[in-house]
């Protein structure tokens, strides 16, 4: 069993050059504003309040970085989880989303010690064009030495025929529910298992 037994926060930067200076492999999270990225996170560490999200969506413009140790068996494994700024959010001017993303775009080539990127896509709304426009920029600066995985958040939103669908639309990705841990067991394992580069 894989459980995260220390966590804190340990920065924030509105830019690559504002960063800390890499120590940890580290594993980024994106996703649309509002999707359960702040939540997924603290289920992960098993933190209520660690990340904190914006009360208006679209306003928080930093990179948050969160210091953690994992545990799997006698081992213990360092890692950095980023938490990016939502994208998509409408009342973002134009000037600012555009600005944001290259800033996003130029952090996420250069940071060198990135490992994982874990996409969080809202499982009631899994054909969004921004999401796939998402999908396909991380496919295309992705190194070889990178992974990137779905994870499907609000699962319990959906009927039980409509979240069999989509798990068999999407084999490869993680499924939770932001009430409640399900699934959470196996993105902390997957997150592992692609950080540390073993196969399945």
């Amino acid at each position: 069993m894989i459980t995260v037994v220390e966590s804190s926060f340990l920065a924030s930067a509105s830019a690559l050059s504002q960063t800390p200076p890499p120590k940890n492999s580290e594993v980024v999270f994106i996703g649309r504003s509002n999707v359960g990225k702040s939540t997924l996170i603290n289920l992960i560490v098993d933190s209520k309040g660690l990340a904190k999200s914006s009360s208006t969506p679209g306003k928080t413009q930093l990179i948050n970085y969160f210091e953690t140790i994992w545990k799997r068996g006698e081992e213990r494994i360092p890692l950095w989880l980023v938490d990016l700024p939502g994208f998509g959010y409408a009342k973002v001017s134009k000037e600012m989303r555009k600005d944001w993303g290259e800033k996003l775009i130029h952090f996420l080539q250069e940071r060198r010690s990135i490992k994982l990127f874990v996409q969080l896509i809202d499982a009631r709304h899994p054909d969004l064009a921004i999401d796939a426009e998402a999908w396909a920029m991380i496919g295309a600066i992705k190194r070889g030495d990178q992974k990137a995985i779905r994870v499907f958040t609000k699962m319990d939103k959906l009927n039980r025929n409509d979240q069999k669908k989509l798990q068999q639309r999407y084999p490869d990705a993680c499924f939770t529910a932001m009430l409640g841990k399900e699934g959470i067991d196996s993105v902390r394992e997957r997150v592992l298992k692609d950080v540390l580069g073993e196969e399945a």
